[in-house]
């Protein structure tokens, strides 16, 4: 029932989906519009009419293509119901056949009115068809198409014209039809191409120069016998094949001029291929060019994304040995570190000194060790500066912390002097050494009471002293 048309019921044709949800094909669906005002759809008032809605409402405007439905049909196993043929496929391929079916009836091109089998038109145009005969100019005799087989007018290659053209001559002495149905139509005059209607049609596009030469020498040949025929004759050539000798020479100054204009055309075809391929190494260079323009833009973004960084530290960096560390979204991070998902947060980094340590904290909002799930710990980070080889080992400086009250009541405060044993406050060899600090800094119940202003906004500030004295 999906791939049907809510208006026709048959299968989709470039399925539309409106806003509704049902389904029309593209033709239906304007149709509909156009000829209806305010059209409503019908499936809706089928469903359920007392839930019509704006959405109900047709418009071209208001549907959008349905590609999966439309894929999905294209993809559907189907067979032809034409009495006699055996096809089957998918629908992607039907529309194709239905326009080869040998066994589809249509109506012969002619106007006769009769409705033949496609495979059986050529026998109905040859023995049954009242339309298709012709009266020869000559004899006044009617021939069937089997026996004048003149298409000039009908074709649109100039070089078939001249062919059939130069046929229609021999036939008007009612010669035997020389037209080949299964092979090349320059056969007659030595062409051995022979294959199906497809291979056919493509070779005659293709050979029209090779053609022309055959033709040409066909016509000097019988030329050249005409002329032997009249000295055979002792010079006394009847009228109808001087005629004929007078037409020859006619056709063979067209095919000549025609066979020079497939030259040129040769010449053209030869010189455009020349322009496509330099056109080709230009579009390739400058394909190349666009390439390493695009690797030096990736280049300077990443030394942008640098800069940008550089003067983002410069901006937060302290030289003094005191730093306030602003932290926002404070719910959400607090909510991060429950679930692990961000279990702590660094500061930037800052300076005991211009010269000097370079430091940084870290935060378990959540806590950690012995304040896990139970208290916000705050730890201190010796990190590797620049300038550690002046610097004298370990660090031995004493470290206060602060988490400011935001009402300015009641500061949280904790301080502690380095362990000179400890690992933490030696030269650092990586990065960043071990963190060292208070792993009960503050109790969470604390934090988040509505007695004190530590988080106000969903912020809050923690300070970092070191004494550089």
């Amino acid at each position: 029932q999906k791939y049907l048309c809510s208006n026709c019921n048959n299968i989709l044709k470039k399925a539309l989906q409106t806003l509704c949800g049902h389904r029309y094909c593209s033709a239906c669906l304007s149709w509909i519009v156009r000829n209806n005002k305010n059209a409503i759809c019908q499936k809706c008032k089928e469903e359920d009419p007392s839930t019509l809605s704006e959405g109900s409402l047709l418009a071209e405007e208001r549907a959008f293509g349905d590609a999966a439905i439309n894929k999905e049909i294209s993809e559907l196993k189907v067979h032809c119901v034409t009495l006699g043929c055996s096809w089957s496929g998918i629908m992607k391929n039907f529309e194709e056949h239905q326009s080869l079916c040998e066994y589809a009836l249509i109506p012969c091109h002619t106007g006769c009115g009769h409705m033949v089998m496609r495979k059986k038109l050529a026998d109905h145009l040859e023995n049954g068809c009242v339309n298709n005969v012709t009266t020869c100019q000559k004899c006044k005799r009617s021939l069937s198409s089997s026996e004048y087989p003149l298409f000039v007018g009908k074709s649109k290659n100039p070089f078939q014209l001249v062919f059939y053209s130069f046929l229609f001559f021999f036939q008007q002495n009612h010669s035997t039809p020389i037209i080949n149905k299964d092979g090349c139509c320059f056969s007659e005059v030595g062409c051995s191409f022979r294959g199906s209607k497809e291979k056919i049609k493509e070779h005659e596009k293709t050979a029209v120069g090779a053609h022309m030469l055959l033709l040409l020498q066909h016509i000097k040949q019988l030329k050249a016998s005409l002329c032997a025929a009249a000295k055979a004759a002792n010079g006394s050539i009847p009228q109808s094949e001087l005629n004929l000798e007078n037409k020859l020479h006619v056709f063979e100054n067209i095919v000549a001029v025609l066979n020079k204009e497939v030259e040129t055309s040769n010449l053209e075809i030869t010189a455009f291929r020349r322009q496509s391929e330099l056109d080709q190494n230009i579009i390739r260079g400058l394909e190349l060019k666009i390439a390493e323009l695009h690797r030096c833009l990736t280049q300077k973004d990443a030394g942008l994304s640098s800069l940008h960084k550089s003067l983002l530290f410069s901006e937060q960096a302290s030289y003094d040995g005191v730093f306030l560390w602003k932290i926002t979204d404070v719910g959400r991070k607090l909510q991060d570190s429950v679930t692990g998902r961000t279990v702590s947060l660094y500061s930037p980094a800052f300076y005991t000194a211009k010269y000097g340590y370079k430091v940084c904290l870290r935060v378990y909002l959540n806590g950690d060790g012995t304040g896990k799930g139970t208290h916000v710990s705050l730890f201190f980070v010796v990190m590797r500066g620049d300038y550690d080889a002046l610097l004298p080992w370990p660090f031995r400086h004493k470290v206060t912390f602060m988490l400011l009250d935001q009402n300015n009541r009641e500061h949280i405060i904790d301080a502690f002097r380095p362990d000179l044993t400890s690992a933490s406050f030696q030269r650092p060899v990586n990065d960043m050494n071990v963190a060292s600090g208070c792993p009960m800094f503050l109790p969470l119940s604390k934090l988040q009471s509505p007695k004190y202003a530590y988080v106000k906004e969903d912020t809050l500030f923690l300070k970092c002293i070191i004494e550089t004295n």
